[in-house]
């Protein structure tokens, strides 16, 4: 339009003898560069104003071979990858160096949608579709792939301020998703509100007590003691339900000890909006952690919690802000056997008529530190102690025990089996006196607790 708007104009100009300064004017170039049109014009017609690069492809253009193997990977080996995340998998496993804007505009060309594409590129699209269905027909897996796409709208999170600090707000919680293999399980996630670094994961097959204290134990191993928790009400961290059941299984009564313990204040909302940045740490996660796990063919729990190791820190290089030591709130970092015996699970239990105690279906007797056992009368109450390493513990008149557990079968027989010279009975390690797991104290924060009451 615009070749052929110059050619008009220089036309009449020179077929009437027009005024120079008034047609430089309509154009938008000097009389000099009119009086080079005009010249241009007289010797070669029409053909001069047509650009020399017109109908040729430019250096840089992607092939078509490559344009095509863009989108035939992105619908076989990396589906339901944002675009972003597609260019940086192109660049590191197919060595194809291409930008985000340039997936982009070849994925919207095919009509392939990003699964974060906003709610106005999504009516826009699926009203080009409409009008196209109308002449042409899409195949069946387009149809499918395109539907699939304009119907999940995500829901916005809105935006708060950060934390000023790093350690003052860690926000927990964990989500349900097909993260790897046939089976959907829980991500366990705290990321840190300062700073948006991953500060502790943890996969499991539920929502448990059990995942939620793997990921304190990575935040009390790598950074210390964290100032607040930020969490949903889930039963782990806060209870609404009257006459609760057994110790063991209120799970709040077992977080909430341990966070009292290092004086961890815990917060909770019903709200997911309360929470947003976790909230959209699992929207990117979802888009990019289930991909990276099938490439890296992890099948079960075991290898998903060892990938976690590598991935958390490639992933806060990428996308939390760097942290500042000097603006850290986090206190002084427990001994690992401080942590190992906070993160405990405690029961209830009765001393019986065989001097045993029964948990978790077992029998176990009470031990001293050189693994002789003790004897107490039926009916004593004691504190059984599940530490976070699988340990055993029973607090008796608030005095630590070890546990050792009663086999069904004896491993050997003193009547048939040959004895060992001089068995050496091995010393078993024992929480010091000055540990908080004891009756009386524990007694004392069940008493408190509002959903306890009878």
């Amino acid at each position: 339009m615009k070749e052929d708007f110059k050619y008009q104009i220089i036309k009449k100009t020179v077929e009437t003898n027009g005024n120079k300064k008034a047609a430089a004017l309509r154009i938008g170039c000097t009389v000099r560069h009119l009086n080079r049109m005009i010249k241009g014009y007289l010797s070669n017609g029409k053909e001069f104003f047509i650009h020399g690069n017109k109908g040729i492809k430019p250096i840089h253009t992607i092939s078509e071979d490559i344009r095509r193997m863009i989108i035939d990977l992105y619908k076989t080996k990396y589906h339901q990858a944002n675009f972003t995340h597609y260019a940086e998998l192109l660049a590191t496993h197919e060595g194809i160096s291409v930008s985000p804007s340039t997936v982009n505009t070849i994925l919207m060309a095919e009509h392939i949608l990003s699964p974060k594409a906003c709610r106005v590129t999504k009516k826009r699209v699926k009203k080009e579709l409409l009008e196209q269905l109308k002449t042409s027909p899409l195949s069946t897996h387009n149809q499918e792939y395109i539907e699939r796409s304009i119907i999940a709208i995500e829901d916005a999170h809105p935006r708060r301020s950060r934390c000023a600090y790093f350690g003052e707000m860690l926000q927990m919680d964990a989500s349900l998703h097909l993260w790897f293999g046939g089976t959907k399980s829980q991500l366990h996630i705290a990321i840190d509100d300062s700073t948006g670094a991953i500060v502790g994961a943890y996969f499991d097959h539920q929502e448990t007590l059990k995942g939620y204290y793997n990921v304190f134990h990575q935040i009390l191993l790598k950074y210390g003691i964290p100032y607040m928790f930020f969490t949903d009400r889930r039963t782990v961290f806060e209870y609404k339900q009257k006459k609760a059941p057994t110790t063991e299984e209120d799970t709040f009564t077992q977080f909430g000890y341990a966070c009292k313990q290092l004086g961890v204040e815990i917060r909770t909302s019903s709200v997911p909006q309360a929470k947003g940045r976790v909230e959209r740490l699992f929207q990117t996660l979802q888009s990019r952690l289930p991909l990276e796990l099938r490439i890296a063919g992890v099948t079960t729990i075991e290898q998903a919690n060892e990938f976690l190791n590598h991935y958390v820190k490639k992933f806060n290089a990428k996308f939390a802000l760097n942290i500042n030591s000097t603006k850290s709130v986090f206190e002084t970092q427990p001994t690992v056997e401080k942590i190992n015996l906070t993160l405990a699970v405690l029961a209830d239990r009765k001393v019986d008529c065989g001097h045993c105690v029964r948990f978790e279906s077992k029998y176990y007797k009470p031990i001293d530190t050189d693994s002789n056992p003790t004897y107490f009368r039926k009916g004593t109450d004691a504190l059984v102690i599940k530490a976070f390493d699988g340990e055993f513990y029973v607090s008796i008149g608030n005095k630590i025990y070890g546990l050792e557990e009663i086999p069904d079968h004896k491993a050997t027989s003193k009547n048939f089996d040959y004895p060992k010279d001089n068995p050496q009975k091995s010393k078993r390690y024992l929480p010091p006196m000055s540990h908080p797991w004891k009756q009386a104290s524990f007694q004392a924060y069940l008493d408190k607790q509002q959903h306890r009451a009878s």
